[in-house]
C-alpha cells in the first residue's frame, strides 16, 4: 500500500499526469520564488532611517542610552539585527530613552523630537523616558 492516494496526480476523468518531484517555487528544479523588490528597498530604507534616528537621539547630551521599553517591543527589527529604542510604525515613530538627570524631562523629550527633525517622515514622534540616570550611571528615583 502506497502513502499516496491512488488518484494523486490525476486529472478529472482519471487521466494521470506527470508531476516533477521538487519542481515547486524555490526548489532547485523549479522557478525561483517571487520577491517584491520594492519591499526589499523599503526594508533597507527603514533600517537606514531607524539607525539615523538612533544616532541623532544618542547625540543629544541629555540622552544616556536607548531602551527597548518594559516589554522589549520598542525596536526596529532588521535582517541581521535590530535598532533598539526606535520603532518606526506606519503613523508614529516611538523612541524610548534613558535620560540623564538634571534637565526637566519634558524638555528632554522636546530636544529629542527636534534632533530627529525630518527623519520621522511626517509621522508623529512619541518619546518615552524609561529611566533616569546620573552622570556616574547611578539610577535616580
Amino acid at each position: 500500500m502506497s502513502a499516496f492516494p491512488e488518484n494523486a496526480g490525476a486529472e478529472r476523468g482519471g487521466r494521470r499526469v506527470a508531476v516533477p518531484e521538487g519542481a515547486g517555487p524555490g526548489s532547485p528544479g523549479g522557478p525561483p520564488p517571487e520577491r517584491d523588490a520594492g519591499a526589499d528597498r523599503e526594508g533597507e530604507e527603514l533600517g537606514v532611517s531607524a539607525r539615523r534616528i538612533a544616532d541623532r537621539v544618542l547625540s543629544c547630551p541629555d540622552v544616556a542610552d536607548l531602551s527597548r521599553g518594559p516589554f522589549g517591543v520598542v525596536a526596529t527589527y532588521l535582517p541581521g539585527g535590530l535598532v533598539p529604542g526606535v520603532a518606526i510604525r506606519d503613523d508614529v515613530v516611538e523612541i524610548d530613552i534613558v535620560a540623564r538627570y538634571g534637565r526637566p524631562l519634558p524638555e528632554i523629550a522636546d530636544l529629542v523630537r527636534d534632533a530627529i527633525g525630518g527623519l520621522a517622515g511626517g509621522r508623529k514622534v512619541d518619546v518615552t523616558i524609561a529611566d533616569v540616570v546620573t552622570d556616574d550611571g547611578g539610577r535616580k528615583g
